[in-house]
């Protein structure tokens, strides 16, 4: 029993020499601070990656459909989704090569800009490709250029923000509307 009493003291005094002692605090305050710490970086990274996508894609699909506006790509002879997919994601060539599997366009005329509307292709949290329109008008026509961007969110956290689809990814879009210049179509 005498044994099991001086367990108990010696316990006791580890037990205060613990409780007023500081060595190793900074360790113990770091690991809980640096796991917020760390979600925010990475958050912030995150929110800039999408911010430069973003910004790639709406200049991407300006350049684009700049091809169309003029009458270049009518003329060309190359109108077709795909190579307006690829004549977009030239222009985003820091992307790689995901960027074609990764990109859905949207081309559509319309006889006023009243009755422009935008085309959705999310369906049940996937893009539908084969849903989208691809008419790039003649000359006069008003036209209405949409491409959309599947980006896959790194932080979970941030799941929610922009059109949420399924695996974890989200949909960035870009818009342009004009009249076709008249153009000659021969």
């Amino acid at each position: 029993m005498r044994g099991f009493s001086t367990a108990i003291r010696s316990l006791g005094r580890f037990a205060r020499r613990f409780a007023l002692g500081r060595r190793g605090a900074a360790a113990v305050e770091f690991a809980l601070v640096s796991i917020p710490f760390l979600m925010l970086t990475f958050g912030i990274i995150e929110i800039g990656l999408i911010y430069v996508v973003s910004i790639s894609l709406e200049n991407a699909t300006y350049e684009a459909a700049r091809e169309i506006r003029t009458g270049q790509l009518q003329t060309s002879g190359g109108s077709s989704a795909t190579s307006f997919t690829t004549l977009i994601c030239n222009n985003m060539s820091w992307m790689g090569a995901a960027c074609t599997s990764n990109l859905s366009v949207s081309v559509q005329t319309f006889s006023t800009f009243q009755a422009v509307t935008a085309s959705n292709p999310v369906s049940n949290g996937t893009v539908n490709k084969n849903s989208l329109p691809f008419q790039i008008g003649g000359p006069g026509d008003i036209v209405l250029v949409q491409s959309f961007y599947q980006w896959t969110v790194l932080a979970p956290a941030l799941d929610g923000i922009g059109t949420p689809l399924n695996g974890g990814q989200m949909l960035l879009q870009s818009s342009a509307v004009f009249r076709n210049e008249p153009y000659s179509s021969s």
